[in-house]
């Protein structure tokens, strides 16, 4: 790979539902940046949750501090000239204008789907057992997702396939001055980075934990 110590460090930050595609398109850019033989990292919410951010529950204030951790490492990042992704739900605006405020380039992307399409695209049940009040605090269900007033980028992935919602992302960060052509160089499937938790074993492993801690939280509560 050719170093490109005069790269400029920007963070691509992708918000929504569980299941709208974050994953999906944070994967896709990143190949597209490494293709441009860029420096690249990308940050996954739960897969942060499950090693920076290790023993947090799922309480506000415990998802805010997985958020601004996240922030945290993506404004290093940024500022050491990175091409920074990060796919998390981050549920909570001020959280996010909170990691806005420290991070001088950068990009939020609104990743749109509704919660029925979420939960039908859903293969792991998540959502279902949200529904059925299996999982408590679930964004979306019975935990609120605030979403963005004015991002950069707004994907809705219920009009768009995912070539067509990164081809336009692409093009915003050409537009932005963030990379020098918003050209596809990347067509063909490629292989899993292996930073993204794309399909969502990661978060089904979180939610059963939590989901048990809550039923743990009822039975002590009842014992007293």
């Amino acid at each position: 790979m050719t170093p490109h110590p005069e790269q400029d460090g920007f963070t691509v930050w992708f918000t929504g539902l569980s299941g709208a595609g974050k994953s999906t398109l944070a994967e896709m850019l990143f190949h597209e940046l490494r293709r441009r033989d860029m420096r690249v990292e990308l940050l996954d919410g739960d897969v942060v949750r499950t090693n920076l951010s290790k023993g947090l529950g799922f309480s506000r204030e415990d998802r805010d501090t997985n958020i601004l951790r996240i922030g945290f490492v993506a404004n290093l990042l940024t500022r050491n000239g990175v091409a920074t992704i990060v796919s998390a739900v981050s549920p909570y605006r001020d959280a996010r204008s909170e990691c806005r405020a420290q991070i001088r380039d950068f990009v939020e992307v609104h990743v749109h789907a509704t919660v029925e399409e979420c939960a039908r695209r859903d293969v792991k049940g998540l959502y279902q057992k949200a529904f059925a009040g299996e999982i408590k605090g679930f964004t979306g269900v019975d935990d609120p997702y605030e979403p963005p007033q004015s991002p950069e980028i707004f994907i809705d992935t219920m009009v768009e396939e995912p070539d067509q919602s990164l081809e336009r992302i692409l093009g915003s960060l050409a537009r932005f001055g963030y990379i020098a052509d918003g050209a596809r160089l990347v067509h063909e499937a490629a292989e899993h980075s292996g930073l993204t938790d794309l399909d969502g074993a990661i978060g089904a492993d979180l939610a059963g934990r939590h989901s048990a801690a809550e039923a743990d939280d009822g039975d002590a509560g009842a014992a007293r």
